[in-house]
Parts: structure tokens; C-alpha cells; sequence
């Protein structure tokens, strides 16, 4: 039984929808504002066209539709595991969905077994005060394990599961691709997402042209340093040009989201067939509005904080209210000075996997060419998007704005509602030392230590030119958002 309960658990640890990136040269350099005491060059992203889709059909299929293409056989699933919580279940689905997890998807496979797998909701949906919301980033999930080891024993001991051949078989193949990519999805550190490595060795298994597995790498993989990823929420993809962190995700955005099928779809054909539902997904996810700050707001002081925001950030983060716009502008990494390893060509923004993507279907409507630098999101619903920069080095916003006062090392409850409403994020316990320090392993894997490769808390100092007052106006400020 523990076996089983450890190898139900891990199919829905192992992926998220859009996990691969790119874009090409703006459509100029501007000057931006950003509030420090000199300006930073930024580069605007233009638009690009997308396929129109249904909103409603895209929620349908993404809580109903199998996109990992593989899983556990309901048969086994159903012995062990019961309905879910009725918090953690989603309007809207169907059948046996309707009793899932969020994150958990029952469909029939193309052999005719119905499974149950992991759906992108597993990374794009989290808790905050206690509420599931659909489009948040999940900081909650624990990347820290090899799950290699259970998938190892779920192949040896399928026979005594099913009798079934096709449901073996379906087992079998689930089993395979999680040893292939479960020594590259560990991290450090509770909270980030390993989706840069994991997109990444799915590509070194597959022939770009026809999309066939290989248990055998076809390219060189990646390190098994995972790089951290703080998942942003979807419905900053309303706003967006460019889908990802260094300005990647260009031209279809829908043939980029379901990349998260590289995981089990092995040919083209059922490539086109998840891709022909997706235009509705991508319409979905742009109709996607943030969540309201639930608490009291000084309105006289958000005000003033409104006109410091906008005299210093909205070149890089846009307006906002009637008439706001979003400029979509790219920095530098010598001008953001954010942790530079995502940014520096690691994982799937090799040269491999990016020469991989053009030559594949995804290729034909969109492009992998990510660029040395980040993009300045916008703000919406900033407030429930903790913590904070591209790798969530930084629990709250309050710090954020006050380089000085982010913690080097610090952990957290991971317990939605122990949330800081006046720092705007995360209630966090700072630490005076590292993970190299820390003797119990429990702890060890909730510490956040930014002195680790990729976990650097560094850069966006533009907020340190402000007053203490400035400061807390513009924090008021950016709960109305």
C-alpha cells in the first residue's frame, strides 16, 4: 500500500502546461524611468497574432481533457485514492473529474485505457487564504525528491497491479517517461518549479520530426541543476507578447502552451489533435481576471502612492485603470541585475533545444529565441503572486522595494493563510544561516538560501531611491491592482 500511495502521488508532481519559452528583437529601444537615478534601456516587444478561441470551451477542456496523454489506469488509481476535498475540486468538470483534484485529470488514451495524470493546473493553480484560485502559480508544491525510484518499482510490480496487458502497458509507458525526467526535476528548495529542466530533457528524448520517443537521449540533456522558477499567474498572458521570463514565447501562443504534452504524445497526429482545442485554452487564459485584495485599503493613501508608481515604475510595469496600458518592455540583465542563470542560456534555452524546436512541429507557428535579460510583468493581482522576482527569492513586495531588508535565508509555513497583508506576502521566519548549516532535513528543503546557484535575491533596486512614506503609499497602491 505504501508503494501504491507513493506511486499515485507522483504522477501529479511531474508537470505544468507551458513550460517552454522564446521571441525575437523588439520594435525598438526606449528610454525607461525606472526609478533610479539614471535610465535603463528597455526594448518593447511587439504583438503578434493569435488564433481566436472560445473561453468557455478552453476551461471545459483543460479541467476534462487529457493533455499528458499517459497515466495511471483508473483501475489502479480507484483502489487507492478517493474523492477529493471539496476544496481542492473545480466547477465545471465532468464524469470522473468531477471528484478529482484539481491538478488530476481522468481521460481515455489513445490504446482505449482510461487513466488518470497530471493536468496544468499541477503548476497553475494555488492557495492563497485558504482559496483555490485557477491561474495562480503553485509556490506550494516540493520538487525536492527524485521520483525516479517509484517509478522504477511501478514498472517491476505492474503485473501484480493489473492483468490487464493494455493497462501494463499504459503503466508501463507512464513509469518510463518519469524515470527519464525525474533526476532532472529536483530542486533545492520547496516552492520553485523545475519546468525549465523538465521541458528540456522531453525534448532530448523525442525526433523533432515526427515526435517519437526515444528511451535513449537523441541530444545531449541538461545539467541536473534544476534552474528555480517562480510560476507567473495566467492571467498576465491577457497583457503579454512574449508568454515567459526572458522575453520567450513568441508568435502561437497556444502551440507553446500545450508543450506539456511532450510528455507522452508521441506523433504528430495526436499532436494536431490537443492543438486543435488549445486556440480555446489560450482564449481561456487570457479572459482569466486576478484576484481582488481582500482586505481594507486606505484609499487616500493608495492615491498617493498612484501618482509615486506612475512617475516611477509604469514605464517597465504599465498603467493600470481606465486608459492603463502595458508596454511590454524587455531589460538587460545589466539593468534589471536580477539573478542572471535562467537568463544565461541554461536548460531548454540551449542552442540544441531551441534549433530542436524549430525544426519540429511545434515549430511551425511559433519560435523559441530568448534573450539575455527579463521582462518587467504586469501587475495585476500582484498581491497574491508571492514571492517574488523570477526564482521567488523575495517573500513580500515591502522588501522588494527595500533591497536591504530581503532576507539572505529565510523559510516559510507553506500554510496558505499565514499570509503578511501589510508586507504583501508571505509571513516568513528570516535565518542566519544556509542550507549547508541546517542539520535537520525537514527544514532543510523549506529553507530558501540565496546564495545557491540560481536562487540569488540580488538586482531591482529601483525602489531603494524611495522615502519610508513613498514606499508605503506605493505598497497601498499596489493592492488596488
Amino acid at each position: 500500500m505504501q508503494r501504491l500511495y507513493a506511486l499515485g502521488a507522483l504522477s501529479f508532481m511531474v508537470v505544468g502546461c507551458d513550460s517552454l519559452t522564446s521571441s525575437p528583437a523588439g520594435s525598438g529601444t526606449v528610454g525607461v524611468d525606472a526609478g533610479s537615478s539614471s535610465e535603463v534601456n528597455g526594448t518593447a516587444i511587439p504583438a503578434e497574432p493569435q488564433r481566436a478561441g472560445d473561453p468557455s470551451r478552453g476551461y471545459s477542456a483543460l479541467v476534462n481533457e487529457g493533455i499528458v496523454a499517459c497515466g495511471i489506469p483508473w483501475t489502479i488509481y480507484s483502489r487507492f485514492f478517493g474523492a477529493a476535498p471539496e476544496g481542492d475540486r473545480l466547477p465545471g468538470r465532468t464524469r470522473k473529474n468531477a471528484n478529482l483534484p484539481f491538478g488530476q485529470t481522468a481521460f481515455t488514451t489513445s490504446a482505449g485505457v482510461e487513466v488518470v495524470s497530471a493536468n496544468c493546473l499541477t503548476c497553475h493553480a494555488g492557495h492563497i487564504n485558504g482559496q483555490l484560485i485557477v491561474g495562480l502559480g503553485n509556490t506550494e508544491q516540493d520538487y525536492t525528491t527524485d521520483p525516479s525510484s517509484n517509478a522504477r518499482t511501478a514498472r517491476g510490480i505492474a503485473s501484480q497491479l493489473t492483468s490487464d496487458p493494455k493497462e501494463i502497458a499504459e503503466l508501463q509507458k507512464w513509469a518510463s517517461r518519469v524515470e527519464a525526467v525525474g533526476p532532472y526535476s529536483v530542486l533545492d528548495t520547496v516552492g520553485p518549479n523545475p519546468g525549465d529542466n523538465f521541458a528540456a530533457v522531453l525534448l532530448s528524448h523525442r525526433d523533432p520530426a515526427t515526435l517519437a520517443w526515444s528511451d535513449t537521449p537523441l541530444l545531449d540533456l541538461p545539467p541536473k541543476i534544476g534552474v528555480p522558477l517562480d510560476v507567473p499567474p495566467w492571467w498576465r498572458m491577457k497583457k503579454k507578447n512574449s508568454m515567459f521570463y526572458v522575453d520567450a514565447g513568441r508568435g502561437d501562443h497556444a502551440r507553446i502552451e500545450m508543450a506539456a504534452a511532450n510528455l507522452c504524445t508521441d506523433t504528430v497526429e495526436e499532436a494536431k489533435k490537443i492543438d486543435a482545442w488549445f486556440p480555446d485554452v489560450r482564449a481561456y487564459l487570457a479572459s482569466i481576471e486576478p484576484p481582488k485584495w481582500p482586505y481594507s485599503i486606505d484609499g487616500d493613501l493608495a492615491q498617493r502612492g498612484r501618482g509615486v508608481f506612475e512617475a516611477t515604475c509604469s514605464r517597465c510595469h504599465g498603467t493600470y485603470g481606465e486608459g492603463g496600458r502595458y508596454p511590454n518592455v524587455f531589460l538587460s540583465l545589466d539593468d534589471v541585475g536580477t539573478d542572471p542563470v535562467l537568463a544565461i542560456g541554461g536548460s531548454q534555452f540551449a542552442d540544441r533545444f531551441i534549433d530542436w524546436w524549430k525544426k519540429s512541429f511545434y515549430g511551425e507557428m511559433s519560435r523559441l529565441e530568448p534573450k539575455k535579460g527579463y521582462v518587467a510583468p504586469p501587475l495585476d493581482g500582484i498581491w497574491a503572486t508571492a514571492p517574488y522576482l523570477h526564482n521567488g527569492s523575495v517573500p513580500t513586495i515591502a522588501q522588494l522595494l527595500d533591497s536591504k531588508t530581503r532576507p539572505k535565508f529565510w523559510t516559510r509555513t507553506f500554510i496558505s493563510t499565514d499570509y503578511d497583508a501589510e508586507a504583501i506576502g508571505w509571513t516568513h521566519t528570516a535565518l542566519d544561516h544556509g542550507k549547508a548549516d541546517e542539520p535537520d532535513g525537514t527544514v532543510r528543503k523549506k529553507l530558501y538560501d540565496t546564495t545557491q546557484l540560481g536562487y540569488a535575491n540580488g538586482g531591482h533596486t529601483f525602489g531603494d531611491q524611495f522615502s519610508d512614506s513613498d514606499r508605503r503609499a506605493v505598497l497601498e497602491y499596489l493592492k488596488t491592482l
